[in-house]
Protein backbone atom coordinates (compact mmCIF):
# COMPACT_ATOMS: atom_id res chain seq x y z
CA UNK A 1 0.00 0.00 0.00
CA UNK A 2 2.63 2.03 0.85
CA UNK A 3 4.44 1.48 -2.61
CA UNK A 4 1.10 2.75 -3.99
CA UNK A 5 0.95 6.08 -2.42
CA UNK A 6 4.40 6.66 -3.42
CA UNK A 7 3.52 6.21 -6.97
CA UNK A 8 0.88 8.46 -6.79
CA UNK A 9 2.99 11.39 -5.20
CA UNK A 10 5.68 10.59 -7.78
CA UNK A 11 2.99 10.87 -10.61
CA UNK A 12 1.72 14.22 -9.05
CA UNK A 13 5.27 15.77 -9.26
CA UNK A 14 5.87 14.67 -12.71
CA UNK A 15 2.77 16.06 -14.04
CA UNK A 16 4.08 19.53 -12.55
CA UNK A 17 7.29 19.02 -13.76
CA UNK A 18 6.21 17.69 -17.39
CA UNK A 19 9.19 15.41 -17.45
CA UNK A 20 10.83 12.21 -15.81
CA UNK A 21 12.12 13.25 -12.39
CA UNK A 22 13.81 11.59 -9.24
CA UNK A 23 12.58 13.65 -6.45
CA UNK A 24 15.43 11.89 -4.09
CA UNK A 25 17.92 13.37 -5.99
CA UNK A 26 19.07 16.43 -4.77
CA UNK A 27 20.74 18.07 -7.91
CA UNK A 28 17.89 17.16 -9.94
CA UNK A 29 15.60 18.80 -7.15
CA UNK A 30 17.60 22.16 -7.37
CA UNK A 31 18.05 22.06 -11.38
CA UNK A 32 14.29 21.39 -11.84
CA UNK A 33 12.92 24.08 -9.24
CA UNK A 34 15.86 26.83 -10.85
CA UNK A 35 14.98 26.19 -14.54
CA UNK A 36 10.72 25.62 -14.25
CA UNK A 37 9.61 27.37 -11.30
CA UNK A 38 12.52 29.78 -10.62
CA UNK A 39 12.50 28.83 -6.89
CA UNK A 40 16.38 29.22 -5.67
CA UNK A 41 16.43 26.77 -2.40
CA UNK A 42 18.67 28.47 0.47
CA UNK A 43 21.76 26.95 1.51
CA UNK A 44 20.86 24.67 4.94
CA UNK A 45 22.48 21.72 6.67
CA UNK A 46 20.55 19.20 4.15
CA UNK A 47 18.03 19.36 0.97
CA UNK A 48 15.06 18.79 3.11
CA UNK A 49 16.21 21.81 5.73
CA UNK A 50 16.60 23.66 2.06
CA UNK A 51 12.68 22.48 0.98
CA UNK A 52 11.45 22.84 4.02
CA UNK A 53 12.32 26.55 4.75
CA UNK A 54 10.97 27.39 0.87
CA UNK A 55 7.53 25.09 1.06
CA UNK A 56 5.52 28.14 0.63
CA UNK A 57 6.70 28.82 -2.13
CA UNK A 58 5.12 25.80 -4.71
CA UNK A 59 3.24 22.87 -3.74
CA UNK A 60 5.45 21.04 -5.54
CA UNK A 61 8.06 21.54 -2.64
CA UNK A 62 5.71 19.87 -0.45
CA UNK A 63 5.41 16.95 -2.99
CA UNK A 64 8.93 16.29 -2.93
CA UNK A 65 9.47 16.31 0.74
CA UNK A 66 6.74 14.31 1.17
CA UNK A 67 8.07 11.47 -1.37
CA UNK A 68 11.38 12.11 0.13
CA UNK A 69 10.10 10.98 3.95
CA UNK A 70 8.40 8.15 2.48
CA UNK A 71 12.15 6.85 1.93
Amino acid sequence: MINTAKEFLLERICIFTSQAFDPNSDSQVVGMLKSKFNIRLPQRRSMNESLSSTVSDHEIISLILKYRAMG
